[in-house]
């Protein structure tokens, strides 16, 4: 996908600096924003794909499925869980989710225990490999982007904190975050 220059929205017509667009309440001048944004999201983009061509990254060298990294990734955030409980929160049935735990388990990166409260039901958690693999996949970003911050200035490393910032407080203030 590319991003490109967006919709105006209805407001005042003023002149600006850069000529005549519409102004939003603030007097951001709506035309500039919006190509800032698709500028903005271009590069990330870019970032995005220089970061992908990493063949040494731990997720390619996992040999996992989507959906094996999904459990994998979902057990990491929430712990050990109820074998339902993972299916639901997939939106894949019993027997699909036990087909890819099984051959989780043979790679030593699942367990498969029973629940304390419910003989019944299967919980299924990470194993140390499994937390050690969900850890490298995450840290490797985190150290490509370490890699990446450090070839930069220390006045560039404050505009890239405080739009960092920037970006925390607009999704937590939208409930995303």
């Amino acid at each position: 996908m590319v991003f490109r220059r967006g919709a105006l929205v209805a407001s005042d017509t003023r002149w600006t600096p850069i000529g005549h667009q519409r102004v939003t309440e603030k007097g951001w001048a709506v035309a500039e924003n919006q190509q800032l944004i698709a500028d903005i999201m271009a590069t990330q983009q870019l970032l995005q794909a220089r970061f992908g061509y990493d063949r040494a990254d731990p997720l390619f060298s996992s040999h996992l499925t989507l959906s094996q990294l999904k459990i994998l990734m979902l057990l990491a955030q929430h712990g050990s869980m109820p074998g339902g409980e993972l299916a639901r929160t997939l939106g894949i049935g019993l027997a699909a989710l036990s087909g890819m735990v099984d051959r989780l388990v043979v790679q030593d990166f699942v367990t498969r225990t029973e629940d304390l409260h419910d003989r019944r039901v299967r919980r299924i958690g990470l194993t140390k490999q499994g937390s050690a693999l969900i850890a490298n996949i995450f840290n490797a970003g985190e150290e490509k982007m370490r890699t990446l911050l450090s070839r930069l200035s220390a006045e560039e490393l404050g505009l890239v904190d405080q739009a960092m910032k920037l970006l925390l407080n607009a999704a937590s203030s939208s409930g995303e975050a």
